[in-house]
């Protein structure tokens, strides 16, 4: 039986050095025992390592040091037999991290992720207190934090780096992290836990206490990003109990004390958009028109990152209305609906069916780009009901203008948009149900649905499915065309 003591700080690296002796030494993972330093050894351990083979090769893929770093952190029993297990098995099952079924694997995956979020919590709950300190020109702090397992060494770099500008110190029950005029140090030193106030807490509760919101409590999401075993070491902590009490007398306040006129902002926006006043300002009278005061919208924040607004296309008095989402990314640029590959989609099948796209108004229920910048691109975002709230303003004016007599619904914002529910659309699609402007409203998927399918048998499936929406509606529009049609010869033109 093989006995290896580890110390404190320097952990993984001393486990890699150790098991790499040992597996070159043909060591098996049950004839090895590991402990910490200070810990109390087993009864049977203390053998001299074995000398490595001289034909023993060990190679690792590149994702295991850093799994075993994070995995050497952990205060979980068994961890180092685990990943010393894993490094034998590696030997002869190279692709074995990548089996997640694996139950090795898996256990090492749940405990390098417990690890993470031990940091995450770390970065989050640390707070410096300002102490006197020796006149160095640089500021001096102080903090204390009592982590679930052994990451000091996993996060000093972080600290670091965010805090280089002051030297300071971060004290928990086993290591004390100091960096002194840039220069980083770890020692491991048991600590009580430390008492420590400063002149800015009160500042700090009191800006706390006027910033809690009560109309967003939201207690469980709360404490589960914020661990009551963190609250001790925070200021702020002490108000929260309370502040959740009377959360719901605030409401009340807040409510009784709501203005009944409306803010000066209010009468800003309606000298900038008069139309936004449907008492004091009639409809524009053309789709011109329309489209000239829409471009001055900024009813709601989406306006601000869009690179302009994107109106409704198409014949003044078209039978059937077309409503999408909102502009993808083509659409924002051009400032043209459906051009992007979802309007392309939608008309390739449009085209099978017979249904004429010009002969359509063509339009969405939010009419900015909603999106999340990740690098270059700009990412789609769905539009919340707020925001489809305040752009239903603009597609009721297309509605009464254009005065269609069937609308389609391309998927779940626009039939909450037309509907006012957004939900089961592939339980409700195929079907006709009456808008909330009079008019039919036929459900069907949006057709940036079928560009997300993940195989080519399940996109062919719902654009076959698709395919037959379309037709329906194209014979739905052919019906009422002739209807008009026939209404016109019957009463005779102009009247």
């Amino acid at each position: 039986m093989y006995r290896v003591e580890l110390p404190r700080l320097g952990t993984f690296d001393a486990w890699r050095n150790h098991a790499r002796t040992l597996a070159l030494g043909g060591a098996r993972a049950e004839e090895v025992e590991w402990t910490l330093e200070g810990e109390a050894p087993g009864l049977f351990g203390g053998a001299a390592p074995p000398t490595p083979r001289p034909d023993a090769v060990l190679n690792v893929p590149k994702s295991f040091p850093d799994l075993a770093r994070q995995v050497c952190a952990s205060r979980e029993p068994g961890v180092f037999f685990l990943l010393y297990r894993l490094l034998l098995r590696l030997s002869s099952e190279p692709r074995l991290l990548s089996n997640r079924a694996d139950a090795d694997v898996q256990r090492a995956e749940e405990i390098a992720k417990n690890i993470r979020r031990d940091m995450h919590k770390m970065k989050a709950f640390v707070r410096f207190r300002k102490v006197p300190g020796e006149n160095t020109g640089r500021r001096q702090f102080l903090s204390w934090f009592e982590p679930d397992h052994r990451i000091e060494e996993l996060v000093a770099g972080f600290f670091s780096r965010r805090f280089s500008d002051m030297d300071w110190a971060i004290v928990t029950p086993e290591v004390t992290t100091t960096l002194r005029n840039g220069v980083l140090e770890q020692r491991a030193i048991p600590s009580a836990p430390l008492s420590l106030e400063d002149e800015t807490e009160e500042l700090w509760r009191t800006y706390y206490a006027n910033i809690f919101n009560p109309a967003r409590l939201k207690t469980k999401a709360m404490q589960a990003e914020m661990p009551k075993k963190y609250w001790k070491n925070l200021p702020e902590a002490a108000l929260i109990p309370g502040l959740i009490a009377d959360a719901e007398n605030r409401m009340r306040q807040i409510q009784e004390s709501a203005p009944t006129l409306p803010p000066l902002r209010a009468e800003r926006i309606l000298h900038r958009l008069p139309e936004a006043s449907a008492e004091s300002t009639p409809p524009a009278d053309s789709l011109n028109a329309l489209t000239a005061q829409m471009k001055g919208c900024s009813l709601c924040p989406l306006y601000e990152n869009a690179t302009q607004v994107v109106p409704g296309a198409g014949p003044e008095d078209a039978t059937l209305m077309i409503v999408g989402e909102q502009p993808g990314d083509k659409e924002d640029l051009a400032g043209r609906p459906f051009i992007g590959p979802a309007g392309q989609a939608f008309d390739a099948v449009a085209r099978e069916v017979g249904l004429n796209r010009q002969a359509t108004y063509v339009t969405n229920a939010v009419k900015h780009f909603k999106f999340q910048p990740r690098g270059k691109r700009r990412i789609h975002q769905s539009p919340n009901t707020s925001e489809v709230n305040h752009c239903r303003w603009w597609l009721d004016r297309e509605i009464a203008q254009v005065k269609p007599k069937l609308l389609i619904a391309l998927g779940a914002t626009a039939a909450l948009a037309l509907t006012g529910n957004g939900k089961n659309i592939t339980r409700r699609r195929g079907t006709v149900e009456q808008g909330t402007a009079g008019i039919p409203v036929f459900i069907t998927v949006h057709p940036a649905f079928l560009l997300r399918q993940a195989s080519d048998a399940s996109r062919d499936a719902e654009t076959a499915r698709f395919r037959e929406d379309l037709r329906t509606v194209a014979a739905m529009v052919s019906a009422l065309e002739a209807d008009t049609a026939t209404s016109i010869t019957a009463d005779g033109p102009g009247q």
